[in-house]
């Protein structure tokens, strides 16, 4: 019985999950991406060089790039991380937050298009 059992754990430790390994070099990387990931958007908010749609576009675009930074060389999530797992909740978490948000902005800009005029608002009226 002993042997069986001995079998079953070796079974049970073959089919674990395991997390991948970091190195120092791979959080050195991840921390030098997130310096300079920092530190361009706050140098383009205190000098101005572009106009500010501009500027929040591109401080919207290094944000997401962070993003993608932190999840890859801090998290740790890959496709094979947990057997995949970690990333299609993490894409399923996305598309929750997008559709969320969109339906709400739809919502908002329609209460906005067909609402009713204050009377303050109607003697501007032709």
């Amino acid at each position: 019985m002993s042997a069986n059992h001995d079998n079953h754990a070796a079974d049970h430790a073959h089919h674990e999950i395991e997390m991948p390994h970091a190195s120092m070099r791979d959080y050195a990387i991840g921390f030098v991406l997130s310096v300079i990931l920092t530190a361009i958007p706050f140098w383009m908010v205190m000098t101005m060089p572009l106009s500010a749609g501009v500027t929040a576009a591109i401080i919207m675009g290094f944000a997401v790039v962070q993003i993608v930074v932190h999840m890859v060389y801090f998290l740790h999530m890959t496709p094979k991380a947990e057997g995949g797992w970690s990333m299609t909740s993490l894409l399923f978490t996305i598309i929750v937050v997008v559709i969320m948000l969109a339906g709400s902005l739809w919502v908002m800009h329609h209460l906005n298009t067909n609402m009713m005029p204050m009377p303050h608002d109607m003697s501007q009226l032709p």
